[in-house]
């Protein structure tokens, strides 16, 4: 067989698999541990990048640098073409992601002791909602990047679809599944019919019945947590001594993973200089301007979604936020969280409804739903997607590695 790998290049965190007898698919590539975390860390006290849970540490421990997160939200979209100053240079953002994905490529070759040059790279359903050529031009540029780091062939599989691979390995008879993989950028659903006979086909497009999704995920979800909960403690929906409100953008760049850095900006932070002495809240908008001084938008964030993670399993949470001057014990109630996210989850529920209408099968007929992915955790929507299917088994798989171990059984499949 050609070695031929697997690559969920995600959101918040990336896996690479191979297919080999008795061994693990999921290679390790950080730590021992499978998955790496999509961080990018220029240390500008050492002058190089660092990656993953390494990046994360350097950046808490307060080295001085540039951490960037969520490079896969760049595909697609106009940014991708643009470029950010980091170390005192130009960085165009595909040479970003082209040194995370060739990182990527070295920690599978190294832990696997061979060179990849076949890959199947994940994709969502939908890179851009609603629109064909941003979401074919997505799909182009991974695959140039994939090419630039040293994939010779390169094929991509839906990452429901992989997933689904996955599941399929687990099962002793034919099952209709509702794959329902919620990554960190986009939800994504596919209807499929498995067996462990089907799972022998090459050709598994007549399984397929039908295939959706929404631009919506984890970092959404965290986005709205940290709107509704964290950013009135710094001066979100305050008025300034005129009668005009705080401006939002402040907020929004702050409380959204790929724009934090926009906060930073010299033209920002002398606007909200200005700002300040006007403020009716003048102790919100000190803690605002301390931590864009301290630049910990991208602490307080992982914060949030520590929260996040929290409300999963809890129906309270306190979250410390100890940088914040002065700190703050911050209560968190799941029943405020789901507030806050209320409207994500009814597109989410949109877009399984129109699948399941697209694939004309009755509901009672579908087996089981797979639930995958970071952010499947989020009860309400658990809950949401359940109740259109309640006679269906509710399945939990790897939630950060069923998509890399499907996508490694494909690859075995296309190129060995």
């Amino acid at each position: 067989m050609k070695p031929a790998c697997g690559v969920d290049f995600g959101t918040s965190n990336s896996t690479v698999g191979w297919l080999r007898p008795e061994q693990p698919t999921l290679l390790p590539l950080e730590d021992g541990k499978p998955t790496l975390p999509s961080v990018v860390f220029f240390n500008a006290e050492e002058e190089r990048p660092s990656f993953g849970r390494q990046g994360l540490a350097e950046y808490l421990a307060g080295y001085e640098g540039r951490l960037m997160r969520s490079l896969k939200s760049l595909l697609g979209t106009p940014l991708i073409d643009g470029q950010t100053e980091v170390l005192g240079r130009a960085l165009p953002f595909r040479e970003l992601l082209s040194q995370f994905i060739g990182e990527l490529r070295r920690r599978a070759e190294a832990a696997a002791g061979c060179a990849f040059e076949h890959a199947v790279f994940g994709r969502p359903v939908h890179f851009i909602d609603g629109d064909a050529a941003a979401d074919a031009l997505a799909e182009n540029t991974l695959r140039e990047i994939a090419a630039a780091v040293g994939f010779r062939d390169i094929a991509f599989q839906y990452e429901p679809i992989a997933a689904a691979f996955a599941y399929e390995a687990r099962i002793e008879r034919e099952e209709l599944v509702l794959v329902a993989d919620i990554g960190g950028g986009t939800s994504d659903f596919s209807l499929v019919r498995l067996s462990p006979q089907r799972a022998r086909q090459a050709d598994r497009r007549a399984d397929i019945l039908a295939n959706g999704g929404v631009h919506i995920g984890g970092t959404d979800f965290d986005k709205y947590l940290s709107l509704a909960a964290v950013m009135p403690l710094l001066g979100m929906g305050s008025r300034l001594k005129n009668g005009s409100d705080v401006p939002s953008s402040y907020y929004f760049h702050l409380a959204t993973w790929h724009t934090i850095n926009s906060a930073y900006s010299r033209k920002a932070v002398q606007q909200l200089q200005d700002f300040s002495r006007d403020a009716d809240d003048p102790v919100a908008l000190s803690r605002l301007r301390r931590l864009i001084d301290d630049r910990a938008g991208h602490w307080l964030a992982l914060k949030v979604e520590e929260g996040k993670i929290a409300l999963s399993d809890n129906t309270d949470f306190t979250l410390a936020l100890d940088r914040l001057a002065p700190p703050v014990d911050l209560p968190l109630s799941r029943a405020g969280f789901d507030r806050a996210v209320a409207h994500l989850v009814d597109d989410i529920d949109a877009s399984v409804r129109a699948l399941l209408a697209e694939a004309g099968v009755a509901l009672d007929a579908v087996d089981t739903i797979f639930f995958t992915g970071g952010a499947s955790g989020v009860q309400l929507l658990r809950e949401r997607i359940g109740a259109l299917l309640p006679a269906a088994r509710k399945v939990e798989g790897d939630l950060f590695g069923s998509i890399g171990t499907g996508l490694a059984l494909d690859a075995a499949r296309r190129f060995g």
